[in-house]
């Protein structure tokens, strides 16, 4: 194969790929009775994310470190703890942000109503799980999408920072941005990550901290130390909410 015919294989593949994130996955693997549960769920989340979120009044701390992502020509990698889900996926809608989600029942329904806000999903392969989602994240950040990662999903241990995130800012080159949504009324949920529900017209802070750059070059030892860096910040993010919450 030569170089032109390889390079047009390689940009079909991508342009698959991208199509692909912002795309209904094919149900035909599940069930009637589980296709049904998954639209409804897609649907029921889909809703009530909506309804709430027209409702909130926001504050916004650190939105200058984002923009200085973008106007550096990078592509932003997000990254926040699990239970702040719900008001994340509100927040930066319609953003054509991609996130890695399972292949699973619950991660398709979730894969689904992201998508409905205008983010893409990675799902990788189903023989390589998560390091085929990685590998699929890093096309489309090449591919120009800013990538986002619940950096405690999908299972726990809760708000303990595991490494795609870093991983993926190694093989990009893009900065890992940290933020933290606190609502000051909201619900916890009885779950494995205690899932924060905002109450309607609550007020929200968005803390946003500064870019995580990972050189191409890191060794094992310096990944290990970026991932302690995101996991300092998202502490500190989060103690930032709780003080704010307290007040209001």
């Amino acid at each position: 194969m030569d170089s032109s015919t390889e390079a047009s294989s390689t940009g079909i593949r991508t342009r698959e790929s991208v199509a692909r994130a912002y795309s209904f996955a094919n149900l035909s693997d599940y069930s009637a009775w589980e296709r049904f549960q998954i639209r409804m769920a897609d649907f029921a989340f889909y809703v009530l994310i909506g309804i709430v979120g027209l409702t909130v009044r926001w504050k916004v701390d650190g939105q200058d470190h984002l923009a200085s992502v973008e106007r550096n020509g990078l592509l932003p990698i997000l990254a926040f703890w699990h239970n702040r889900i719900f008001l994340a996926t509100y927040f930066f809608r319609k953003r054509r942000i991609v996130v890695m989600t399972s292949r699973s029942f619950d991660g398709e329904y979730i894969a689904r109503f992201i998508q409905r806000f205008g983010y893409g999903a990675a799902r990788g392969s189903s023989t390589r799980g998560g390091i085929g989602a990685i590998i699929e994240m890093v096309k489309l950040m090449r591919a120009g999408c800013p990538t986002g990662f619940t950096i405690d999903g999908p299972k726990g241990p809760r708000c303990v920072a595991k490494m795609g995130a870093v991983l993926l800012a190694k093989k990009t080159g893009n900065p890992i941005v940290p933020f933290s949504i606190s609502a000051s009324r909201s619900l916890t949920v009885n779950s494995w990550d205690r899932l924060q529900i905002p109450l309607p017209f609550t007020k929200a802070l968005t803390s946003i901290g500064e870019p995580i750059y990972v050189s191409k070059e890191a060794t094992e030892e310096e990944l290990e130390s970026k991932r302690d860096q995101l996991q300092q910040s998202l502490d500190d993010l989060c103690a930032r909410g709780d003080e704010w919450r307290s007040t209001n």
